[in-house]
């Protein structure tokens, strides 16, 4: 793995663990203090490459900027499992997948859906990375798509 990947995957697991942290607390507004993320010591903090706490921030930021769009597309494509039933941590890797996929869109829909099942079997459990798969391939098809000939006749 390259210097610039694992800072982008170092940064996409800070923002997960972050957002974990605030969802758990019923904490999800825009306008929490990220000068010290949950769950991190000043010196855990001090020790996280600027460039991983610069994305990480962003993906949270942006995240919670657009959760209430985020959490309607996630249900809308979650047919048998309602919002509030998915696991914490799929949850928040789903939503700053679908942030990543709808309105970053600094990567390639291909590289966000891979991105988020090597999160799933990171930091959670063995099969969800296949509902994780399931539900963004059906946002990158249909969502981004649906963006994109929007964006076109503008």
């Amino acid at each position: 793995m390259s210097d610039r990947h694992f800072a982008k995957h170092m940064s996409r697991v800070l923002a997960v663990e972050t957002l974990y942290a605030l969802d758990f607390n019923n904490n999800l507004s825009e306008d929490v203090d990220l000068s010290l993320l949950p769950g991190k010591s000043e010196e855990e903090m001090a020790s996280i490459p600027e460039e991983s706490l610069f994305y990480a921030r962003y993906l949270i930021h942006g995240t919670l900027e657009k959760l209430d769009q985020i959490d309607e597309i996630i249900s809308r494509y979650s047919i048998n499992r309602p919002l509030e039933r998915i696991n914490l941590v799929d949850r928040n890797i789903l939503r700053i997948s679908v942030f990543s996929l709808l309105f970053s869109k600094d990567l390639h829909p291909s590289i966000v859906i891979d991105e988020a099942v090597k999160l799933s079997q990171e930091l959670s459990t063995d099969v969800t990375y296949k509902f994780i798969n399931g539900l963004l391939d059906a946002v990158s098809k249909k969502e981004v798509a649906k963006n994109d000939t929007a964006e076109e006749q503008h």
